[in-house]
């Protein structure tokens, strides 16, 4: 199995990314977890890659993973290592993140608080492994469809794809006054991304109906934090769909709502291609 697929444009190209790093759902035979499948599944972002599958219709590069983010994390940085997961020292020097400590950094220690993944400590081989194997060729890709763009067009407009459970809040442990939004963009509090362009995506998703939230309860990770520098006229935004919209949430499977978000997708999509177009002519 390949770690990822990506669909460069199928129309002129645009300076448009998008990746879906939790949309994985093929679990490696070294995965040797310790709670059902069913549980672990709870991590991804199922179908986000087809919810956006006209990216490459409207000239953009979208980029999605085939490894489920319990095994290893694209979304976080190669140093966002747990060592109390491992059987020995790393080699190298670690910088946890909070998420590390929760359990949830590069590889994951947890599938919700307090339940392991695991019945046993990870060697450096087996993460190391991971590490070359599936996150190293992500991001790779990446990071090579990010430059390709940005040197072409002088710039590059990001979107980093994923969904959230409708029990966001909870399992984040915040109390919320309000109920959690349809759609939720992340710019990490106005840093990695024009205003503009987030302006207009949370404008045509409450066109469309959608509740829209910015960084309520996802800032954003380290993805957007790496390549949004709208200074160098990159710009990332983080985008989050509540699962229910478009997926039963225990069975995985794309329920009645599915195609409308996907219609309504690929319409942001055209809106979208058009501008990124325009600020880059």
């Amino acid at each position: 199995m390949a770690p990822f697929t990506l669909l460069p444009p199928a129309a002129a190209a645009v300076p448009l990314v998008c990746d879906s790093p939790h949309s994985g759902t093929f679990y490696p035979d070294d995965y040797r977890h310790a709670v059902p499948r069913a549980l672990l599944r709870r991590g991804e972002d199922t179908h986000v890659e087809a919810l956006w599958q006209a990216v490459p219709a409207v000239g953009g590069t979208l980029l999605h993973a085939h490894f489920p983010r319990t095994y290893i994390d694209a979304n976080r940085n190669i140093d966002d290592l747990d060592a109390a997961l491992l059987a020995e020292p790393w080699p190298e020097p670690l910088a946890p993140s909070e998420k590390s400590r929760l359990g949830f950094g590069l590889v994951w220690r947890n599938i919700r608080a307090g339940v392991p993944i695991y019945d046993r400590p990870l060697t450096v081989a087996e993460v190391r492994n991971r590490i070359d194997t599936w996150y190293r060729p992500y991001h790779a890709a990446l990071s090579d469809a990010i430059e390709d763009n940005a040197r072409r067009f002088g710039g590059v407009w990001h979107l980093n794809l994923h969904s959230m459970p409708n029990d966001a809040y909870e399992r984040l442990q915040i109390a919320s006054p309000h109920p959690l939004a349809d759609f939720v963009l992340g710019d990490r509090d106005g840093t990695t991304c024009e205003p503009g362009f987030v302006d207009l995506v949370e404008r045509e998703l409450r066109a469309c109906g959608y509740s829209v939230a910015r960084n309520d309860p996802y800032k954003g990770v380290q993805l957007i934090a790496r390549i949004g520098q709208p200074a160098r006229n990159r710009h990332s935004l983080q985008v989050e769909i509540r699962r229910p919209l478009y997926m039963d949430e225990a069975t995985r499977e794309r329920n009645d709502g599915f195609a409308r978000v996907q219609q309504d997708l690929t319409a942001l999509l055209q809106t979208l291609s058009a501008y990124v177009k325009a600020r880059s002519a």
